[in-house]
């Protein structure tokens, strides 16, 4: 199948690829994008610091120095390009046919995805996405990640890898190699996270980001809709058995003085 901008897709081979990954359906992509129009998008990257004016930046225990631009309108033109294809109803039904979810939607608000880079210090936890979403009344099922890093070293680290339903064993371990994708199916069970990055400061890892959803609940809703849910790797002890609980207390805390304030503002509202 030809779409504009991006490299032939063998919708038959992406599917039987679908199909057959373990643990949860999932697919890796090389040369993803037509080579020229990939190298404009790395060259649009804004910078760190940029970015992080034009986006929020992560500090948390789960989720550290990575920045998010999801503000469509802030996007260098290479980029707005990458996410209107990405919307576009011909690679959504290419996503659609390949996954095997008929209806798939995308975001225009880019809802968590967007710009993403993170710097050296940085990490994501494994986890899984919020399954549904509040603005749109609609069901998250599937992810697509697209990495823009040219000459990454392993040493960098910065991997994509991929768990089994109780985060013992890893499915697969994937490289933010320039121009390539990584697609999975979002469910209670598709856990997955980034390795540390150590790549040196001016390097950083660059990533856009895309989801998509349906208007249907997936076959084994279970009616529980969630936030993002973080478990530690096999590995990280001390980061399971004290920080990950530490932050988790600290943001009920946080979570509970806000609601105090929002029934104290109701309450004034209705008094006055």
């Amino acid at each position: 199948m030809k779409i504009p901008l991006l490299n032939n897709l063998d919708l038959a081979q992406m599917a039987g690829q679908v199909a057959s990954a373990p643990g949860f359906p999932h697919f890796h992509i090389n040369n993803f994008l037509e080579t020229s129009f990939a190298n404009e998008i790395h060259d649009a990257f804004p910078s760190f610091a940029e970015a992080a004016k034009m986006g929020k930046l992560f500090s948390a225990v789960n989720e550290k120095r990575k920045i998010q631009v999801t503000d469509s309108s802030k996007f260098p033109s290479p980029i707005y390009r990458l996410h209107q294809l990405l919307a576009s109803d011909a690679f959504v039904g290419a996503m659609s046919e390949m996954m095997a979810i008929p209806g798939l939607i995308a975001d225009p608000a880019l809802n968590g995805g967007g710009i993403h880079e993170t710097n050296s210090g940085g990490h994501l936890d494994v986890h899984v996405d919020f399954n549904y979403n509040e603005e749109l009344k609609l069901y998250r099922r599937v992810n697509i990640l697209i990495y823009f890093n040219k000459d990454w070293r392993a040493e960098y680290g910065g991997y994509l890898d991929l768990w089994d339903k109780n985060v013992e064993n890893c499915l697969g371990v994937f490289a933010p190699a320039f121009n390539s994708a990584v697609g999975f199916a979002t469910s209670e069970i598709s856990w997955h996270g980034v390795t540390p990055v150590t790549c040196p400061v001016e390097k950083m890892r660059k990533s856009f980001a895309v989801y998509y959803y349906t208007k249907e609940p997936p076959p084994d809703w279970d009616g529980i809709k969630h936030s993002t849910l973080f478990k530690a790797r096999p590995s990280e002890h001390w980061k399971g058995k004290v920080a990950m609980p530490a932050e988790q207390l600290v943001r009920s805390a946080k979570n509970s003085v806000h609601s105090a304030k929002q029934a104290v503002k109701k309450f004034l509202k209705d008094m006055s």
